[in-house]
């Protein structure tokens, strides 16, 4: 078979050239001038951040007011498939891989490091650093950031592609979710620039969660073994987990990524639990209902504060808020995808309450635990340490402060091989995703392609990092940050419209066409 015959018959080739061709010329400017990438990588961030912000607030506020609304409104019973269909996985089963797709290595790398951050540097005019108002903004900031907004934005392409693809036979792809607004026009040139468009999303979105992770990870085997933590440990941790998840690809969704994820839910919850029952654990449980109640309580005004008239809450909803929102929509197509994949069969309610609720959930007990115990460590045994780390390092610092017996080094060792198996989740999960969306919206790709994303993948995340070591910045993280918040702004009005289209297609399903409209006329009405 000639390349021209292979691409037309198992690629998207309008989809899978341009992006090809756009990736393989990024990879081509990191390797070359990694500094000047860098500087621009800043520069087009403090652009977005500053007259965009609005934007991000309100349409992601949006997007869960919209869920909230699908969930209770008559569509919910509708399901992702056909009406005589089961679900293909069991709840665990289920629930463990759309976990450990949406949230797996954030989970890890913030748990710890993002209370600590806020207890101790809140932005200026809110509340005193290291005090208990400190604490319950820290918290609270924690869960907003974490909590109901993002799982609606990957709720919404989820149901978008899940209810096109599995109930109406068109492809798993993003573009799919426009057939009510614009019929056949999908297979045209505005459907492969949304799909594209969500290419470039899940792998800036993916080197992003690759390259916190390699942060990560390195920052721990400095803690435990003295290996110098530097850009250079970094890529070659990419090189390494990229290897473990080609595995995972090889082996395909069930035998690969769905026991890959079972295995790391398995080891989150051990590590969970032993940080629960040694440290302090009267006030976790104290900690975790009071953060959730005032969660709940402030959650619009929070949803919309953008610090208006406060200079430098601006600048920190720039390096938290938006980033986050920025991830999350750059995360959409993929983690969107995937469970939409893996939830074939369930109904749209179903879908809403378990990607919406569980997740979320489990989240706010994650970080009640580690958050709680860090900040116990500061605030109530003054441990400078704590209060005093890193992004990278925070998780590792709590692992020496709380009293294992004498296993610090393993819960340690623990912690990291739970990074480095939500490191290999993400990718392998995101070549899959990669890979149906520049291949038209086939569920079953071929492995050679979804190899082929996974080491691509590997390749962004590590020419991010070392990008943004050598920008003016000197910050690994920056170019990581910058990629996340521009690719996700023209998603985020994809997102915009898929909400209009998934409305339209749902009230077919529910109201009948009116006497002398066709079906296909009506689907578009």
């Amino acid at each position: 078979m000639d390349i021209r015959s292979y691409l037309r018959t198992h690629t998207n080739p309008p989809v899978f050239l341009i992006s090809l061709v756009v990736i393989v010329l990024f990879l081509i400017w990191g390797v070359s001038a990694p500094k000047q990438l860098g500087d621009v990588a800043n520069g087009i961030m403090s652009w977005i951040t500053t007259n965009l912000g609005w934007w991000y607030l309100m349409s992601v506020f949006g997007f869960l007011v919209f869920v909230l609304i699908i969930l209770f409104s008559p569509y919910g019973r509708l399901k992702l498939g056909k009406d005589n269909e089961e679900p293909e996985w069991s709840t665990w089963s289920w629930f463990s891989m759309l976990f450990t797709a949406g949230m797996g290595i954030g989970l890890v790398f913030f748990g710890v490091a993002e209370p600590i951050e806020h207890l101790t540097n809140p932005p200026d005019g809110t509340v005193s650093p290291k005090s208990a108002e400190a604490a319950i903004f820290a918290m609270h900031t924690t869960y907003f950031h974490w909590g109901l907004h993002p799982w609606a934005i990957y709720i919404i392409i989820g149901m978008s592609m899940g209810y096109f693809c599995f109930r109406h036979d068109l492809p798993l792809r993003p573009a799919s979710a426009f057939y009510p607004l614009i019929g056949r026009g999908i297979y045209g040139w505005i459907g492969h620039a949304v799909d594209i468009l969500a290419v470039f999303g899940t792998l800036f979105g993916l080197a992003t969660s690759l390259g916190l992770g390699a942060s990560q990870i390195a920052s721990g085997l400095s803690s435990v073994f003295g290996i110098p933590d530097n850009w250079g440990t970094q890529v070659i941790i990419v090189a390494a987990v990229t290897a473990v998840a080609v595995t995972s690809v090889m082996l395909g969704l069930d035998k690969g990524i769905r026991r890959l994820s079972v295995w790391n839910m398995s080891g989150a919850i051990i590590l969970a639990i032993a940080v629960f029952l040694a440290g302090p654990t009267l006030l976790i449980l104290q900690y975790l209902a009071q953060s959730v109640g005032y969660y709940i309580q402030h959650l619009p005004a929070t949803s919309l504060n953008a610090y208006a008239f406060n200079d430098e809450g601006q600048d920190w909803i720039s390096s938290w808020t938006l980033f986050y929102w920025g991830w999350w929509i750059a995360w959409s197509p993929f983690v969107g995808m995937f469970i939409a994949r893996v939830s074939r069969g369930r109904t749209v309610r179903q879908f809403v309450l378990g990607t919406l609720i569980a997740p979320v959930g489990a989240s706010m007990v994650w970080f009640a635990i580690f958050g709680g115990s860090a900040v116990n460590e500061v605030l109530m045994n003054d441990n400078q340490a704590m209060a005093e780390a890193g992004t990278t390092n925070a998780m590792f610092v709590l692992m020496d402060s709380i009293p294992f017996g004498g296993l610090t080094a393993i819960m340690s060792l623990l912690a990291i091989l739970v990074v480095a198996i939500f490191f290999a989740t993400s990718s392998d999960s995101g070549s899959l995703v990669v890979d149906m969306l520049t291949n038209g919206g086939d569920p079953h790709p071929k492995w050679q392609q979804r190899l082929f994303w996974a080491v691509t993948e590997g390749a962004v995340a590590a020419i991010l990092l070392v990008a943004g070591t050598f920008s003016a910045a000197g910050n690994p993280l920056s170019a990581l940050q910058t990629a996340a918040i521009a690719s996700g702004f023209p998603f985020s009005i994809v997102l915009a419209v898929m909400c209009w289209g998934l409305v339209r297609g749902f009230r077919r399903d529910v109201v009948p066409p009116p006497l002398g409209v066709s079906e296909e006329d009506w689907s578009q009405k």
